[in-house]
Parts: C-alpha cells; sequence; structure tokens
C-alpha cells in the first residue's frame, strides 16, 4: 500500500510518534484493519478503527482496503441487523453495543470525505440503515441507548500495574457512550440519505435525532454545573463533537474539558478509545491548541510522548504498558491514537478537505500557529495530486510555502491582521481574492500552484 503523507515538525517527541504510528498502522494492515500483528488475537475490531481509518488515510492510500473492509463487514451481518464487534466474523462477537459497529458508518463517512467515494455509501446504505433500525427497535429505551460492551476502553488507569481504571471518577457512563454516539449516527444517516436521494429517511432521521437529543440532555446535563455525568473529559466532550449541548453552554462545557486537562491530571490525557477519537480537534477548534501539544507531547504518565520517552517504536495498547500486568498488553496497536493523526495533518499543517467539497476539491488551510512549534512540513497525494503545507515561523517573519494540486483550489488562513502585511511569491497579493476573517487572519482563496505566503512582523 502506497505511502502517501510525509508530516515533521520541529519537535523531536512528535516526529517520533508520528513514525511510531506509521510503523504500527503499516504492520497492521493485514488485508484488513487488525488490532495487533504479534500475538494469539490479530483481529479486525471495528472500535480500533472508527476514527483510525480517518487518520491513516493521509499516510496510506487505503481506500480500496477499507472499501473492501466495508464489504466484510456486510457480509458479517445477521438477517435480524446485527453487526459484530470483530469484522470478518471470526470470533463471532455479535455484543449489540453502539460504540463498536459504529465504525461501519464513519469508515463509509471516512472514505466520501478523503477519497470522494460516494458509492460506499451508495452500496452500503441499506445495510447500515438497516442495524441503526435494528438497534433503535431492540434497544432504544425512552430514546436512550443502555447496551455497551466496552465502555471508554482502556482509559488511563488509577495505578501502573492495571489494566483497567477502576476508579468510578475514570469511567463515563456506558448509556451516555451509547447514545451520544447513536445521535452522531444519526447526522451521518442523514449525509447518507441526502447523497442517495432518499429524502424521507433523512426526515425521519432528523426527527429522531431531535427526541434523542432532548432525552441526553434531560438525563445527563447538569444545569447548575454545566458539565455532563460524572465530568469526565469523555462525558463532556462527545456532546460537544456532536453539537448536542444546549444553545449558548458550549463554552461552560468545554471549560470543564480545559479545567479538568490541566489541573486535576496536570496537562495530561484521561480519555480511552472512544473519547480520544474527538479530543485534540475540539480542544483546537475551543482554542486550545496549547493544551492539545502539551498531550501530544508530554513525556510522563499517560500520553504518547511517555510512550516514546520509554523505548517504543510502535503505539501500545494501554497508556501504561510498560508496567501493566501482560494478560492485554501488546506493545503494537493502534487504537490509543485516536484523532492524533488527524490533528496532525488538519490542525498542524492545515491539510483539510473541505465538508462540501469532498476528496479536497476544495482545501481549507487554516494551521494552529503553537507557540512551542517553530516549523510544520507535511504533505497529502490526493486523488487531484500532492498537496504541500510548510510553515516555519521565527522573531520576525511567517514564511508559508504551499502546493496545490490541479483542479483543486484552497482557502488559505494567513496569520495576518491585513492583507497589506503579505507577500505572495514576493509580490502583493493583487488580483487574488481575500477576505479579513478576523483580527487574526486574512484568508485568500488560490487556484492550483505553487505559492510561498511571508508576513512581516
Amino acid at each position: 500500500m502506497r505511502t502517501i503523507g510525509s508530516f515533521e515538525t520541529s519537535n523531536k517527541t512528535i516526529n517520533q510518534i508520528y513514525q511510531n504510528a506509521y510503523w504500527g498502522i503499516r504492520s497492521n494492515y493485514k488485508g484488513m484493519p487488525i488490532d495487533c500483528p504479534q500475538r494469539n488475537e490479530r483481529q479486525p475490531w471495528l472500535g480500533d478503527r472508527a476514527t483510525g481509518s480517518y487518520g491513516e488515510s493521509f499516510i496510506f492510500d487505503n481506500e480500496k482496503l477499507y472499501a473492501k473492509w466495508l464489504d466484510d463487514i456486510e457480509e458479517s451481518q445477521t438477517a435480524e441487523g446485527s453487526i459484530p464487534d470483530v469484522a470478518p466474523n471470526f470470533w463471532y462477537y455479535y455484543k449489540d453495543d453502539v460504540t463498536w459497529p459504529a465504525t461501519y458508518l464513519m469508515v463509509a463517512d471516512m472514505l466520501y470525505n478523503q477519497f470522494a467515494d460516494r458509492q460506499a455509501v451508495v452500496k452500503h446504505y441499506a445495510s447500515m440503515k438497516k442495524w441503526m433500525n435494528y438497534m433503535k427497535n431492540k434497544y432504544m429505551k425512552n430514546y436512550l441507548f443502555s447496551k455497551d460492551s466496552y465502555g471508554d476502553w482502556c482509559v488511563p488507569p488509577e495505578s501502573p500495574e492495571l489494566i483497567h481504571a477502576k476508579d468510578p471518577a475514570r469511567i463515563t457512563n456506558p448509556e451516555l457512550l451509547a447514545s451520544a454516539t447513536y445521535y452522531h449516527l444519526l447526522q451521518l444517516m442523514q449525509r447518507f440519505a441526502k447523497l442517495t436521494g432518499m429524502k424521507t429517511d433523512s426526515k425521519e432521521f432528523a426527527s429522531l435525532s431531535v427526541k434523542i437529543k432532548e432525552a441526553f440532555n434531560k438525563t445527563f446535563y447538569n444545569k447548575q454545573t454545566k458539565s455532563y455525568s460524572n465530568n469526565t473529559v469523555t462525558a463532556n466532550i462527545l456532546p460537544l463533537a456532536f453539537n448536542m449541548v444546549p444553545d449558548g453552554e458550549s463554552e461552560y462545557v468545554f471549560k470543564h474539558i480545559a479545567d479538568k486537562t490541566m489541573n486535576e491530571n496536570n496537562g495530561h490525557i484521561s480519555t480511552g478509545v472512544i473519547g480520544t477519537q474527538w479530543l485534540m480537534r475540539w480542544l483546537t477548534y475551543y482554542g486550545r491548541a496549547d493544551i492539545a501539544y502539551r498531550l501530544a507531547t508530554v513525556t510522563s504518565y499517560p500520553g504518547w510522548g511517555y510512550m516514546v520517552a520509554n523505548g517504543a517504536t510502535t503505539i501500545w495498547e494501554l497508556w501504561n504498558g510498560n508496567t501493566a500486568n501482560p494478560k492485554m498488553n501488546s506493545q503494537n496497536h493502534v487504537m490509543l491514537l485516536g484523532d492524533l493523526i488527524v490533528w496532525m495533518y488538519e490542525e498542524l499543517a492545515g491539510i483539510k478537505t473541505s465538508s462540501l467539497h469532498p476528496g479536497f476539491k476544495v482545501i481549507e488551510m487554516k494551521p494552529a500557529f503553537v507557540d512551542s512549534l517553530t516549523y510544520v512540513k507535511a504533505s497529502y497525494h490526493s486523488m487531484y495530486g500532492v498537496i504541500k503545507s510548510e510553515w516555519e515561523k521565527s522573531d520576525d517573519q511567517f514564511s508559508w510555502k504551499i502546493t496545490v494540486p490541479c483542479n483543486s483550489k484552497a482557502l488559505v488562513y494567513v496569520p495576518a491582521s491585513s492583507a497589506n502585511n503579505v507577500l505572495i511569491n514576493g509580490k502583493n497579493p493583487e488580483g487574488i481574492p481575500f477576505v479579513i476573517a478576523d483580527n487574526k487572519s486574512v484568508v485568500f482563496t488560490i487556484g492550483s500552484g505553487d505559492y510561498e505566503f511571508v508576513v512581516k512582523k
């Protein structure tokens, strides 16, 4: 499978984490995405790749692999509609949780976003709808879902020898996980229904969404504290990421995430497989890329940098993989990557496809410029050609080299207060359309070609 992405920063720890991810992902492609290559498991667990497949798509040309894996999942579906947690279903794990089978829909969405593969949605729409109806009819009660098998799998445990945390303060309510995830899937199904011309379906999914959101907030949202459930980061990040928070309350919910991460957890990660799928991007979206950067680089327990500091060359199955009971302790897993690789490419490098123009027909280039990073260099071979983003900053200048492939265009967010402060290929930006996004950036619209943006400070 071709390597189609490259990524490098001024931070050595991030670079090594990326390299560890590269080797971990590469060694777990075996005609299907498996969980580990080295022990008597080697199974294609769905939950491991829900967001993982998205990050992987920036590094490897994995479109055909994941399109094929959707076929494996569909062929493993029962006549009643159940989807297993492992597909192909060698282990026959039909536990009917929401979070692991949700990967079926999330991978289809990834293929559409990253590769403009509408056919993946069309081909599997009926089976995805069948599973959604199966879960609704069998397990929904008062518009919530209590069925869950794994919880926020592998949160950092409180003791170094433990495999799973036992402290209730670290564990997110499984009903919250299942219900929030099902709500998110309804948003995907609305999108899929529109893509396939199923207008009636789209309205039904939307109607159910409203009722689930209402029940979810009534059950889990604390109006006094403005937080969800027992205030774990995962309990708050899911409704925030899925747009379930009551109007005007999002900043309060996010403050709990930031405070808990920086104060209670001393700048360390506290999420498991589910929460980590959304954490890095939403920290950044809400203006705290500095916290995301801290999580990515800290070398004390727990974190990806801790793995690096302890000699890891791939990604561990457990945050405490060097001390935990070896009963379940693979040194080569990818499930804890969450949205880390997505964050690297989209938020640090600024290589992101527009959701309205999938497959990088329109590229949104809006990096998060973290104070501690002096440069980021990344490339990605999209279906239109190579996209490059290489920015570097010093005390007196910011420079950004960009390549936009043929038949694409890019919206480039340049960190400047005025277009008068920007040079493009050594000249004033005359004739190149732009808007002032805010006091921090000027947004230029550029076509295919090579560009260098320079901002004098």
